[in-house]
């Protein structure tokens, strides 16, 4: 068995990719730009055995900024960047009994001798929407909730009928009101759309959380993705109500931020821009619309919304690795006198990894 680390700069990544399925969220220019907001190292990991391939991108952290105590030996962490880059296998190491246990047990061990602590990976709710049912060793993975998709291979008229009652009013109201949706040129509406992400943001109180994704980074994930990244807004009275940065690559559109202007918010653009996307989604030729779930993966308000539109499910699956116990059990006491609290206090959050903890972290 084989094991490298690939670089960014490396053609072999792109190489592996074309390979296996995948999506916007493992390319090595969107992992560049993550990268970069989150001042990490964007690395993969490539295992080969004769035919069968594990590629797992991820961004390597140093755990120093977690703890206030100053560490003299090297401690790092490895993690998902926004979105669900999940863990790919081609399908000879699917179909190939008890490997995707002994891979996964040869990434550990290997990530061990690099210094690495632990890993959490977002596994992506549809291209590893099976997965589990490939290992033996089932307590590697965290079911954190459900995203939900419309199927674009479905008729328009299947489409529509999926759309609770309700939300089909509200589009309707939208129509009747004069509200229109329509792609637009990325960079002629970039200020609009940072602001109304933003003015959202603030509005649900998630701005500390999300306060990297602003003009700067809209306008480098421009440059990155391209042709790849569309940009929707609702207009009334030639304001802009909402907007939304939506991808598509590979038959996969993934609705990535969207948001709405408070003084519009009873008018309910969103639910017209969403209608207007899966549809433009489809006349291109995509085969699934993913819209995602709700914040903090739990089913509130943003779930619901979303739920409106689509029957079909899926699972928001995490893959949770203490890869070093010695070293993670070392920062997590650190962390538990840092924050003054019990340690089994700390060790019984859902946090993962617990050593990176705030007060403000009650489900991830």
């Amino acid at each position: 068995m084989d094991i490298q680390i690939i670089k960014l700069s490396d053609e072999i990544w792109s190489k592996t990719l074309r390979t296996i399925k995948h999506d916007i969220y493992q390319l090595p220019d969107y992992f560049a730009l993550e990268a970069a907001r989150s001042k990490s190292i964007a690395e993969a990991i490539l295992l080969q055995d004769s035919d069968k391939i594990m590629f797992i991108p991820y961004l390597l952290r140093s755990c120093e900024d977690v703890i206030q105590n100053s560490i003299s030996m090297d401690y790092f962490d490895v993690v998902s960047p926004y979105g669900y880059p999940g863990i790919l296998f081609n399908e000879a190491a699917l179909k190939t009994p008890g490997f995707p246990d002994i891979a996964v047990r040869g990434l550990s061990n290997f990530l061990k001798t690099k210094g690495v602590c632990s890993a959490f990976f977002r596994l992506h709710p549809t291209i590893n929407n099976d997965i589990c049912q490939y290992f033996k060793n089932q307590h590697l993975f965290q079911l954190n909730g459900k995203t939900i998709s419309i199927n674009l291979k479905l008729s328009e008229t299947e489409i529509w009928n999926q759309t609770k009652r309700d939300r089909r009013k509200k589009i309707n109201n939208c129509l009747d009101m004069g509200l229109t949706a329509r792609m637009v040129d990325f960079r002629d509406y970039v200020d609009n759309f940072a602001n109304i992400y933003q003015e959202t943001m603030e509005r649900v109180g998630a701005e500390k959380i999300y306060y990297s994704f602003n003009y700067g980074y809209f306008m480098e994930m421009e440059n990155v993705l391209r042709k790849n990244l569309h940009l929707c807004i609702v207009e009334i009275d030639n304001q802009v109500a909402s907007a939304g940065l939506y991808t598509e690559y590979c038959g996969i559109v993934q609705g990535i931020f969207r948001g709405t202007k408070t003084k519009f918010l009873e008018l309910s653009p969103g639910s017209l821009e969403i209608d207007y996307v899966r549809f433009w989604a489809k006349q291109r030729g995509n085969d699934i619309f993913h819209l995602g779930g709700g914040v903090g993966s739990a089913i509130n308000n943003l779930y619901n919304f979303k739920a409106s539109f689509s029957k079909q499910r899926h699972q928001f699956i995490t893959m949770r690795l203490i890869i070093d116990e010695n070293k993670y059990m070392e920062l997590v006491k650190m962390r538990a006198k840092d924050l003054n609290i019990d340690f089994q206090q700390l060790m019984n959050s859902n946090y993962f990894p617990v050593y990176r903890y705030t007060f403000r972290d009650e489900k991830r």
